[in-house]
């Protein structure tokens, strides 16, 4: 009889225990969250994450607080998150920057494969190649030609060494055999400021950031990289109908937690993101940006950060760029 007394006690404390766990499983989040976002606000990564962060919030239950890091090409926020807790409260907003980083820094203080779990894609954006109105060229062939008749005269900026923008510049140069001059910048509004000024020729630029200076006829706009053209400038080509296919890079923003993060968190959280990425407010606020919206689940967005990081990689070797 005393056995089974025993018995009894230990299924009732094992089925308590089971079920507290269950309950504070299915309790998160019980407070706000974070998203550190590692480059200053206002910029495409800070807009994206404050949109999607509020449709968290509404079906999290939690605020969901936006944080800026800036610093380091996106290092000093990524490096933060890593070192969070993982319990699912700390979020980073990565970029394809910090892929391309990977290769770009001999000594990184994080990996993004290792210390981090994707969660969700949330949008991507294709790379624009812009001029100065002055510039004789209206197409990519155009300008290659004129690239080619100018030599090193020909300058293009980017937002900083090693950045998307930089790498692209040097792919068109490796395809079209021009010796443009790489100008960097401190960051991708300066580097615009001086191609709309004519100090620079041209840049390869997100969409989203030169949309209005393009629409305003500021900018002439020559290609978009990929394969289709982009809805919101539906009379620029995409690279795909030039003879310059391979110039298919794009940037994408996606959300992650250290590695670590309980299984159930990395669904809650996921789910979360992609239905809010669904939401038909949502979708509008990043088609308006010239975003196009992804919202994929973790599985797909893994696998997709270690084939950018090894692409990046490459195109990183090509170049020769490294940190400043």
């Amino acid at each position: 009889m005393k056995t089974f007394v025993r018995l009894g006690a230990r299924l009732g404390l094992a089925f308590a225990l089971t079920w507290t766990a269950g309950a504070a499983h299915a309790a998160f989040p019980d407070r706000p969250l974070r998203i550190v976002v590692p480059f200053a606000a206002g910029g495409a990564t800070d807009v994206i994450a404050r949109t999607v962060a509020q449709a968290m919030s509404t079906r999290l239950g939690q605020a969901v607080v936006v944080e800026n890091k800036a610093g380091a090409n996106g290092n000093i926020g990524a490096v933060t998150a890593a070192r969070s807790e993982p319990d699912g409260y700390t979020l980073l907003m990565a970029t394809s920057a910090h892929a391309i980083n990977a290769s770009l820094y001999p000594q990184l203080d994080y990996s993004l494969t290792r210390d981090f779990v994707g969660l969700s894609n949330l949008a991507s954006v294709p790379l624009l190649l812009v001029v100065n109105p002055k510039v004789p060229a209206a197409t990519a062939v155009e300008l290659a030609a004129y690239a080619k008749a100018n030599g090193d005269r020909v300058n293009f900026g980017s937002g900083g060494t090693g950045t998307a923008s930089h790498l692209a510049g040097e792919q068109f140069n490796a395809l079209v055999g021009a010796k443009m001059t790489h100008v960097p910048y401190k960051g991708g509004a300066q580097a615009l400021n001086d191609v709309m000024g004519g100090q620079v020729q041209l840049m390869f630029a997100n969409l989203p950031e030169v949309l209005s200076q393009v629409q305003g006829g500021r900018l002439t706009a020559l290609a978009v990289t990929g394969a289709q053209r982009h809805s919101a400038l539906p009379d620029v080509p995409s690279f795909a109908e030039t003879p310059y296919a391979e110039m298919n890079a794009r940037s994408w923003f996606g959300l992650f937690v250290p590695a670590g993060t309980p299984a159930g968190v990395v669904d809650t959280l996921s789910t979360a993101i992609t239905q809010s990425v669904a939401d038909a407010s949502v979708q509008d606020k990043l088609k308006g940006l010239g975003a196009d919206p992804i919202g994929d689940g973790h599985a797909a967005f893994q696998a997709y950060v270690i084939q950018e990081v090894a692409r990046w990689r490459v195109l990183v070797k090509q170049s020769g760029a490294t940190a400043e």
